[in-house]
């Protein structure tokens, strides 16, 4: 079987990647490579080049494979099948104004703004150019009046009459004033006052003090998501279950975990409400700092979004997470600061301001309301208080409980993971009843419930609210940034400090350091050049390290303590899933028992008297919260911190810093009428192609409007495309770097021209192929004698379905693998790939691992063909590593000790693959880099950690 495969289908690079997406070119399946030689037996942000590499474009020299043959099928992505419930009361019904349900099949009503009114905007022209200064590029006022005194200088050059003002807008002042004149999405900005609760002036000062919290409207800011048609096709209208093929359970989007189910149930005992649409609102809050200077810096948003957007929709934003609040925080002397009375007043205050801002919502949470909605019918509109995305001290607040205590259960906070499976979960019915039974004891409920009583829940004023259930699971600062980064590599650092003290942990602290600096660049990955020895850690930096931190420690500490770590990112991986079956939900239950076996090694290595720690106890929970709530990946707090950028660094970064929540209040509401304008635009059809498309088509149809005769109507261009999502592609960058004159010249390697050749010869003549030479150098056999031009490419584009990572909205994602003499005027970089083998599809004994050598490209015989030459690596053992469940392989070399190389079509790559050495327990020269590692190494560990969809695969 030739392991290059024959290309069944044409491959031109005379599209962008984007055109490829939108307009996906009949293809089969991806040919598979010959089969491999027996197994042994032996058990930086990297972001592409400025240029356009990676993109391909028009190249003469052959940018694709074999050409002539036609593409038969889209290789769209097949999912799986399944079976769908759906709720038979909240069907979500379309109605009219009135609330009256219409006739299945009636079409929404007309649009009452016509397709040609860019109100308040004069234009096209005039919308885009102030969306990209004020949202896009953020421009000061100052360099906006210059640009539009530069603008009006241009045209007053072209145009006779200088008493008109040609630019679009006359200054910084016209163009802000025609953003706030934008009527959709309009939702002002509102204050309250929280009360001082003392006039007594010896009194501590926090108690005589007002706090203002500004807000918007909830209900409004709801029904602005609620209408946007950008949502259209990424929203679930109705609860839903869903069950795979064997009957199974899946859970993916808010709306198929089982919390909105059950409220249907509950809202649909009132008949009045039967066929209305359930909208959940989703909160979350987050303190953030916006600078490290003295002064008032601190700001506490409050974020909304509703459950019936899709996690996709809302890890991208797209405007479905809205700002609606700044609460306040209140301070006080260090004599006060840790008091009890001041943290139930602070605690005080958050709920208070939470009941004020969601009263708006209040009367739709039992009786419906009737709203324009995403596909512009008008549908009857019920609300309910969601889950709330917080950190755990936020969760401490909210569920009004003792620090160290879990939100979610009432285990006793010495021993959390004691009796997980037995403990009762907290509720606020059982809550109010302690509460009763102890009221003349509110220390022991501290003490042995852990229940502050002083402090009132603000779900205690809505319908169907429990805020112990509500509570979400928080990926980011439970597991990522607690149980790994604060918890587990602290652990691993003690670890070394008791067993050879301080001076002599720090060399070995070095050592992990030197590894994980030399792990070999990936596509997205952030290198760590220092190791880990720097102040600023946020996020990213703790996802990073995740990624490479057990080849790294492994060899270094003990077996255990490597499989403890193993056994954690197993389980944040499973949960970070897009969709996650019970399949899955039973591995995490495996994993989560074998993390706290294997964590043990803590205590008996004197690292830990005990583990009960809030952060790690929380994983317990995480599959009934998956079940009420689906996917935490559409849930998690880095959504609300990611939004921190726009909607409060950025503002406040254009403030003048004086006040600045006033102004930062104005810039988000001129953001968010910004992006609900371009929505609206959208809807109507309006901003389709480019700005100067758009003109040019204008221009052209005045001119066929002065000479169309009477009766002759325009067809009308169809709607947008959404890309398909496709199981992978490959696509060689447009820019040759060099050529080879003549295919017999030497490249790499002697054999290269008689590779070539018969590599031709088996994409021509698939029926009977022929083993490259390097594997049976004396057959005789006719190949066909060629002369190619071959144009060298330093990079090619893999682009492959991954809706679990950073992704697009229909889950596509896209990566550059390198093989490039020089990366960014340094050393070389050659990356590695998993080729596809066809054998057993859905796991890594389907692919195999290449490392490359050169991309190429050439014509022959009338085809074109795009080609990898590769250095193949062979499995070791039958399965992956006990302690560190990754598989290894190493560089497979031929019987005279030569590497193993071919030639391969670019259609069997499937993605980049990472490459981890196997450091051992020496270590490593201080000559080994990032750069040589793969090279100086003889065996390595196939990442499946670099990122979810190769932790799918491998």
């Amino acid at each position: 079987m030739n392991k290059s495969g024959l290309t069944q289908h044409s491959r031109t690079c005379s599209v962008y990647l984007e055109s490829r997406l939108r307009h996906p070119m009949p293809q089969g399946p991806a040919p598979a490579p010959t089969e491999r030689l027996p197994r042994s037996d032996d058990s930086d942000e990297n972001h592409p080049n400025n240029g356009d590499d990676d993109w391909p474009v028009q190249d003469g020299d052959g940018g694709g494979s074999q050409g002539g043959d036609e593409r038969e099928e889209e290789r769209e992505v097949a999912e799986p099948r399944v079976d769908t419930d759906y709720h038979e009361g909240m069907t979500a019904l379309p109605c009219d104004r009135d609330g009256e349900f219409l006739p299945e099949g009636s079409l929404p009503p007309p649009i009452e703004t016509t397709s040609d009114n860019w109100e308040p905007f004069q234009s096209r022209v005039h919308f885009e150019l102030a969306d990209l200064i004020f949202r896009r590029n953020q421009m000061p006022k100052t360099h906006i009046n210059e640009l539009l005194e530069l603008w009006a200088a241009s045209m007053v050059q072209a145009h006779t009459d200088l008493t008109e003002n040609h630019a679009p807008f006359s200054n910084s002042q016209d163009l802000l004033a025609t953003i706030d004149a934008i009527q959709v999405g309009d939702v002002p900005w509102q204050s309250f006052v929280c009360e001082r609760v003392s006039d007594d002036p010896n009194a501590p000062e926090w108690t005589r003090q007002e706090y203002e919290v500004w807000f918007r409207d909830v209900d409004k800011v709801s029904d602005v998501m609620i209408a946007n048609t950008d949502f259209n096709n990424e929203v679930d209208p109705r609860p839903y279950r869903e069950y795979n093929r064997q009957g199974r359970r899946r859970y993916s989007n808010f709306m198929s975990g089982d919390w909105a189910w059950d409220q249907a149930d509950l809202i649909c005992q009132d008949e009045a409400n039967e066929g209305a649409m359930f909208v959940p609102l989703i909160l979350g809050n987050d303190k953030t700092t916006v600078s490290v200077a003295t002064g008032q810096n601190e700001f506490y948003p409050v974020y909304l979004s509703i459950g019936n957007v899709r996690n996709n929709v809302r890890r991208a934003h797209r405007n479905a997470v809205a700002v609606v609040a700044f609460l306040a925080i209140p301070k006080t002397t260090h004599e006060h600061q840790n008091s009890v009375a001041f943290r139930d007043f602070r605690r005080q205050v958050t709920h208070t301001s939470f009941s004020v801002l969601l009263q708006s919502a209040k009367p739709a949470m039992t009786r419906y309301k009737v709203r324009r909605c995403f596909d512009r019918h008008y549908r009857r509109i019920i609300h309910g208080i969601a889950c709330v995305l917080c950190d755990y001290p936020d969760q401490v607040g909210h569920t009004a409980i003792v620090q160290n205590w879990c939100p979610t259960c009432l285990a006793h906070w010495k021993d959390l993971d004691g009796n997980c499976n037995d403990t009762l979960l907290r509720t606020q019915e059982h809550r109010n009843a302690l509460i009763y039974a102890f009221k003349d004891y509110p220390q022991k409920l501290r003490d042995e419930y852990g229940i502050v009583a002083v402090t009132i829940p603000f779900t205690n004023d809505f319908p169907r609210a429990d805020i112990h259930e509500l509570v979400a699971p928080d990926l980011l600062h439970q597991l990522i940034k607690g149980t790994f980064k604060d918890h587990l590599v602290t652990w691993v650092c003690d670890y070394f400090d008791r067993k050879y003290g301080k001076t002599a942990a720090k060399t070995y602290l070095d050592e992990i350091d030197r590894r994980i600096a030399s792990v070999p660049i990936f596509s997205q990955l952030r290198r760590f050049p220092q190791g880990r020895g720097f102040k600023q850690w946020t996020g990213d930096d703790s996802k990073a390290l995740m990624k490479v931190y057990v080849p790294a420690i492994q060899g270094l500490v003990p077996a255990q303590m490597v499989r403890a770590l193993r056994h954690f990112i197993e389980f944040c991986y499973l949960a970070r899933r897009n969709i996650i079956d019970e399949d899955a939900l039973d591995e995490m239950e495996v994993a989560l028992q074998a993390f706290h076996r294997e964590r043990q090694c803590f205590i008996t290595t004197g690292v830990r008297t005990d583990i009960s720690l809030p952060r790690q106890h929380s994983m317990v929970h995480y599959p009934l919260k998956i079940r009420l709530f689906g996917a935490p990946n559409g849930l998690c707090t880095s959504i609300t911190e990611s939004k921190h950028i726009k909607a409060i660094k950025e503002p406040w970064r254009r403030s003048n810093r004086f006040n600045a929540l006033g102004q930062m209040l104005i810039s988000n509401q001129r953001l968010d009428k910004l992006a609900a304008a371009r929505a609206d635009f959208i809807g109507r059809r309006m901003l389709r192609g480019t700005c100067l498309l758009s003109a040019i088509e204008y221009r052209e149809q005045q001119q066929a409007e002065a000479d169309e005769t009477p009766g002759d109507d325009r067809l009308e261009d169809g709607g947008a495309l959404e890309g398909p999502r496709i199981e992978g592609d490959v696509i060689l960058s447009s820019n040759r770097r060099k050529h080879f004159v003549s295919s017999k010249r030497t490249v790499l390697c002697p054999a290269f021209p008689d590779m070539l050749r018969r590599f031709v010869h088996n994409q021509l003549h698939p029926d009977d192929p022929v083993e490259p030479r390097s594997r049976t150098p004396d057959l005789d056999i006719d190949l066909p004698d060629m002369e190619a031009r071959i144009a060298v490419k330093y990079s090619a584009t893999a682009i492959f379905y991954a809706p679990s990572d950073v992704c697009g909205v229909g889950g596509m994602r896209k990566e550059i693998i390198r093989a490039t003499p020089s990366w960014r005027r340094g050393p070389a970089r050659f990356d590695c790939v998993f080729v596809s083998t066809g054998d057993a599809p859905g796991s890594f004994r389907s692919l195999s691992v290449a490392h490359v050598k050169l991309f190429f490209s050439f014509r022959s015989a009338g085809n074109d063909f795009s080609c990898a030459l590769v250095h193949w690596f062979k499995a070791v053992g039958s399965g992956p590593d006990a302690d560190t469940g990754m598989w290894i392989v190493e560089p497979e070399m031929l019987r005279n000790v030569t590497p193993s190389l071919e030639i391969i079509s670019v259609d069997a790559i499937y993605r980049a693959a990472h490459l981890i050495p196997i450091f051992g327990s020496d270590f490593i020269p201080q000559s080994v880099k990032y750069s040589n590692s793969l090279e100086h190494f003889k065996k390595f560990y196939v990442n499946r950690f670099i990122d979810h969809h190769a932790f799918e695969i491998v």
